[in-house]
């Protein structure tokens, strides 16, 4: 198999025995990167001089690695290409949030949690597309041009955290980090088939990531695998003293229990009004999904759910209110210098009273204490991670889009549970389909477990892009 390809669990195999070098694995992605981003565009901005030098720096560690069994636990990510969103601040590389305002802007230091991806051993290939300053879904970006689909290329990635995304599905990288404030992660994990996971609010560190909003940013994982993501997991999360959001948990061993199965878990299947607006192909997928659950031993009851529509609402006030505080000055010195949609959406949130803020945040106390309740009957709860698969990219209303892709993720950011969404089928049109995992406050070691359950009985994750083989 063309290396680009393997998971992070495999290559880091093929690592330890010396099959392969982090050299080889680096230059797989970014011929993959050379080839494909043309089409795709889902990098801003390649690092491929910083990628391979540390490549090349990481080789001295590979030979007294063969003395020393402790490599792969000091160097969890030994050799492995990781994709950053371009909202994580990167050391002498430019980060741009997808916006022309820090289009030059280039840090003096690394992101928090890129340190600790370095300091595993990870080699950064460069800075992903994104929907502009993470406010919208559609990874339609006025500024650097469209991020496509490797599924489909005429049709949209789903974001913000589109080219984290688009990269993996392409064999661009083996990882990515996301951020998420209203489903910017699982969105386009599930438009393009792969695994994102939105960890609880607090649990991995936003220190050095441009913000939307400091009340529902949430950074995380996505790569091919549930494995994979429950790894890259093990390397980010953590309390950060010097992040005013970052909560002081213990860390779970998000790989101890992956294999534990689910026998004798209660599961939830989301159902109601609200959740009977998604297209048929997508429902009965994830019905799918739900028997397959039932035959691994857990025991699957529909709950009405749609009292989650409010809480939809409420995200999608508060996204756009601290977006407008965020960006104030730059709304009112040159609101030209936005995307319409963006401008529009800002002006939105600039326009919002005191009054519905504040309704908002009483809203998000209720809906938390809910689903407090709804967990204490439950383990886990399953819902689509979209209501619909992508769509075309011309003629897209981004903010439309925004209203309709965001209807089952939203929830989750006002609430700040772990979430996982990962590939459970294909549309007619072969488009992709994602499974929503939910669960309680530092739950994320059971989403992942109930993930990689069904992830191991199904195929669904091994599929490649035809675009995206190399002939």
């Amino acid at each position: 198999m063309e290396l680009s390809f393997l998971t992070i669990t495999e290559a880091l195999a093929l690592l330890s025995r010396r099959e392969i070098s982090a050299a080889d694995l680096t230059e797989a992605c970014l011929r993959q990167i050379e080839r494909l981003n043309p089409v795709l565009n889902a990098f801003i901005t390649v690092a491929s001089v910083f990628a391979r030098s540390e490549a090349t720096t990481l080789a001295p560690a590979a030979s007294a690695g063969e003395q020393s069994p402790n490599l792969q636990k000091d160097l969890p990510l030994f050799g492995i290409p990781i994709a950053l969103k371009d909202l994580y601040e990167t050391a002498g590389i430019r980060t741009t949030a997808g916006s022309k305002f820090f289009a030059d802007t280039i840090p003096a230091e690394d992101a928090f949690v890129v340190q600790k991806l370095k300091a595993a051993g990870a080699v950064l290939p460069g800075k992903t597309n994104m929907h502009e300053i993470a406010l919208g879904v559609t990874g339609v970006n006025p500024h650097y041009g469209v991020c496509r689909n490797p599924w489909d290329a005429t049709r949209i990635t789903g974001g913000s955290s589109s080219g984290s995304a688009a990269a993996l599905a392409a064999g661009m990288c083996l990882g990515a980090l996301g951020t998420d404030t209203g489903g910017s992660i699982r969105i386009p994990a599930s438009l393009c088939g792969v695994v994102g996971l939105k960890p609880t609010y607090g649990r991995v560190s936003l220190r050095g990531v441009i913000p939307l909003s400091w009340n529902l940013d949430h950074a995380g994982p996505m790569a091919r695998t549930v494995r994979d993501v429950a790894l890259l997991l093990s390397v980010i999360a953590g309390y950060d003293p010097l992040d005013p959001a970052s909560v002081d948990v213990p860390i779970d061993d998000y790989l101890a229990h992956l294999e534990d199965g689910l026998k004798c878990w209660r599961i939830a299947l989301a159902c109601g009004e609200y959740f009977a607006e998604t297209d048929a192909e997508i429902g009965e997928a994830v019905q799918l999904a739900a028997r397959l659950f039932e035959s691994l031993g857990a025991q699957v009851e529909e709950a009405d759910l749609s009292w989650t529509r409010e809480a939809a609402l409420a995200n999608g006030l508060l996204v756009q209110a601290d977006a407008a505080a965020y960006h104030r000055e730059r709304l009112v010195a040159r609101s030209e210098n936005f995307g319409a949609d963006v401008r529009q959406r800002l002006q939105n949130g600039a326009a919002c009273t005191s009054t519905e803020y504040a309704l908002a945040r009483r809203t998000q106390s209720e809906m938390r204490r809910k689903f407090e309740n709804l967990f204490s009957d439950y383990d886990i709860l399953l819902t689509p991670t979209t209501p619909i698969a992508a769509q075309l990219i011309e003629g897209t209303d981004a903010i439309e889009q925004a209203r309709r892709l965001t209807r089952f993720t939203a929830p989750f950011n006002l609430t700040g549970l772990p979430a996982l969404s990962l590939p459970c089928g294909f549309t007619s049109r072969g488009l992709p389909v994602g499974l929503q995992i939910v669960s309680k406050p530092w739950g994320e070691a059971k989403v992942l477990q109930a993930g990689y359950a069904y992830e191991q009985a199904t195929t669904w994750h091994e599929a490649i892009p035809s675009l995206c083989v190399v002939g």
